[in-house]
């Protein structure tokens, strides 16, 4: 696969490096809405997809926007939008559709302060807990979280191999901050990197929704007759409502999926992580400040470790709970009202104590002399 840009360093924005990297995964399709601060993605795309055989139309709304790119992928495309909290809100119900459609696509949320249109310039954490759980139902989601511009790159590209692997929609949730940063990346020779496709099947009486795990997905127009409902549907896609135990082994497989293979999907870095006193737990743009309040700690004497949360869902619950069996305090800064603090908190059963740090309005990112400040008052 090609993106627009050779091998090699460059310099790039981070919303230029998602678009880039979507390209390079084998992105062909996009569809999205201008929404501050996601605009970029698709500006970007508008100019280079096509260069490459690839479409990019902007649609009426997001919610078409969402619609479009799910019949684009049962179409055959890898496909992907871009938003942010408002649209991301608007994309819920066929997000839904997606997971049980088992549709494979990318939905990048660039988050901006809210609720509502908030502060629409401005950088927050706010949609951790609607990327888990923003559409109704039971299901198990995948939600990754870059905080420089070279992970916008690297972890798009992750994206698409997660959702194609495992037949789901998949949350690339950036954040403001990240998005409009400008860094250093590296980009390796295209055949260096590791690209998934997803499974076709081979044969007109494979069961397209069930039979294993993930079941293999036949492109629309390839021949095969495929039925595709947001109803419950037997292992053949064809509508089956009335049988409770359809329902259930249908959900039970696609929550199953995921739970199954969290250990596989799951991605974090750790340092000193399992034998510090104090530990912060962090994602995205705020973990670039706990870096050097650990620096900091370190370089007065204070026992402090770091986990830096690449992947919010699944949690990654057990190197969690390796930190709480030896830290005395646990430290979460977010950009938000207290969002990932509670999931750490149920995941270390009260092992330890857990302390939230949070800064919201104005775009203000907690600074590493306030998390110091926070670890060194927490040491007492």
């Amino acid at each position: 696969m090609a993106g627009h840009l050779s091998s090699g360093t460059h310099f790039l924005q981070g919303n230029e490096a998602i678009a880039e990297a979507a390209m390079i995964a084998g992105c062909r399709f996009f569809a999205g809405y201008p929404i501050t601060p996601a605009s970029e993605i698709s500006e970007y795309l508008a100019t280079h997809l096509p260069k490459i055989g690839g479409i990019m139309i902007q649609m009426e709304d997001e919610i078409a926007s969402i619609g479009a790119i799910i019949g684009a992928s049962w179409a055959g495309a890898k496909a992907m939008t871009a938003t942010s909290g408002p649209g991301f809100s608007l994309m819920q119900e066929n997000i839904g559709y997606a997971f049980m459609t088992e549709t494979p696509c990318v939905v990048v949320d660039v988050q901006r302060s809210g609720p509502s249109t908030g502060q629409a310039t401005k950088c927050a954490q706010g949609d951790v807990m609607q990327s888990r759980w923003g559409t109704h139902g039971d299901y198990a989601s995948i939600v990754l979280s870059p905080n420089s511009v070279e992970e916008m790159f690297y972890l798009t590209i992750h994206a698409f191999n997660l959702a194609e692997q495992y037949r789901t929609p998949v949350i690339l949730l950036a954040d403001e901050i990240v998005a409009h940063m400008r860094e250093q990346i590296h980009i390796p020779p295209a055949e260096s990197i590791d690209i998934v496709n997803r499974r076709k099947p081979k044969t007109q009486e494979e069961r397209f929704f069930g039979g294993e795990e993930v079941p293999p997905m036949p492109s629309i127009g390839e021949g095969h007759n495929v039925a595709v409902t947001g109803s419950t549907h037997d292992e053949f896609g064809r509508r089956f409502t009335a049988d409770p135990g359809v329902h259930q082994n249908l959900v039970t497989r696609l929550v199953g999926k995921i739970r199954n293979n969290a250990e596989l999907v799951m991605d974090f870095e750790a340092y000193n992580a399992t034998d510090c006193e104090i530990g912060f737990i962090t994602y995205g743009c705020t973990s670039r400040a706990a870096y050097e309040a650990i620096e900091m700690a370190r370089n007065n004497g204070i026992n402090a470790g770091l986990i830096r949360l690449k992947t919010l869902w699944p949690f990654p619950e057990r190197i969690v709970q390796s930190m709480a069996r030896n830290a005395k305090k646990i430290i979460v800064p977010e950009m938000n009202v207290q969002q990932l603090f509670f999931e750490v908190e149920r995941a270390t059963k009260g092992a330890t104590e857990v302390i939230p740090v949070n800064k919201i309005g104005g775009g203000e990112m907690l600074t590493p002399e306030e998390l110091y400040s926070q670890l060194k008052g927490s040491e007492n």
